[in-house]
């Protein structure tokens, strides 16, 4: 049974950091893009970063870029989310998924495994 377990998530001030961390089991995906995604109330998913498999190539979307740093532990199977200087408007569950493809990918079709989510909720 394949599994991506999020955990690390929480309630933080404005200006605090949280370290997201998501876990998989039931299978490796050394050979698969990794991303991580967030869903505010009333708004898409979007996809906040992601990371190719061997972790050289990297994305992130504008509003996050110099604060928030992805990476991942093949040996371990995790992939993490570091988030510096967070803003109420991080806000959200965040999600990770697993690509079908090893390069990063952009394209939310491309994401085939999906975590539970875990709840980042940013206070001003």
């Amino acid at each position: 049974h394949v599994q991506l377990v999020e955990s690390g998530g929480g309630l933080v001030q404005a200006g605090n950091s949280l370290r997201l961390t998501c876990t998989a089991s039931g299978r490796t995906f050394n050979n698969n893009a990794m991303g991580w995604f967030r869903q505010a109330p009333g708004n898409e998913r979007e996809l906040v970063s992601a990371i190719a498999w061997r972790g050289g190539n990297t994305y992130y979307t504008d509003s996050v870029k110099g604060r928030f740093t992805i990476s991942r532990d093949n040996a371990k199977n995790t992939v993490s989310l570091e988030m510096n200087s967070l803003k109420p408007e991080d806000t959200a569950v965040y999600y990770c998924a697993a690509a079908i493809r090893s390069t990063v990918t952009t394209s939310l079709s491309d994401y085939r495994y999906w975590g539970q989510g875990t709840q980042v909720t940013v206070s001003s």
